[in-house]
C-alpha cells in the first residue's frame, strides 16, 4: 500500500511539472517609436505583444537614459521577441538597456534589453540622424 501510495504521489508531482512547462508561452512584439538625445536620450511609441496561447495586450513603450549619444532618430515596424514566460503580464515592467548606434538618413538597429529571467530582442529599421553608446531603461506598460 505505500508503495502504491509513493507511486500515485510521484506520477502526481510528475503531470504536475509537465503541466508547469508546458503553461510557457511564446510572445513576439510588433511597434514603432520616436526619439531624441543630446547626452540624454528619450523615445516613446506604442506596440501591440501578441502570444501563442492567444493572449494579446496593447502596449506603449517609453525608453529613457543617457550617454554618450546624440541625434533624432524612428523605427517603424519594429520587431521584438521575448524570453519564454507563463503568463502575457510578465513582459510589463522595466527593462535594462544598453547599447551602441550609428545611423544616417535610413539606419536599422538591434539590441537585447531584460529585466529578470525575462529577455526581449528588439530588431527595427528607421530614419533619423543619431551616433553614440548609451545606457538606460526600457518600459512597457498598458495602453
Amino acid at each position: 500500500m505505500k508503495k502504491t501510495k509513493g507511486i500515485l504521489i510521484s506520477a502526481v508531482l510528475l503531470m504536475a511539472a509537465q503541466g508547469a512547462a508546458a503553461a510557457s508561452i511564446d510572445c513576439e512584439m510588433d511597434f514603432s517609436m520616436s526619439g531624441w538625445s543630446a547626452f540624454y536620450k528619450t523615445a516613446s511609441g506604442s506596440g501591440t505583444i501578441r502570444c501563442d496561447n492567444g493572449q494579446t495586450l496593447k502596449v506603449t513603450i517609453r525608453t529613457k537614459g543617457g550617454g554618450i549619444t546624440f541625434g533624432k532618430q524612428r523605427i517603424d515596424d519594429g520587431k521584438g521577441k521575448f524570453s519564454e514566460v507563463h503568463d502575457i503580464k510578465d513582459l510589463l515592467g522595466t527593462y535594462v538597456s544598453g547599447g551602441a548606434h550609428a545611423g544616417a538618413i535610413k539606419s536599422s538597429a538591434a539590441s537585447v534589453v531584460t529585466k529578470g529571467d525575462v529577455s526581449l530582442a528588439l530588431a527595427g529599421t528607421g530614419e533619423g540622424i543619431n551616433i553614440g553608446v548609451d545606457f538606460g531603461k526600457f518600459v512597457i506598460s498598458t495602453r
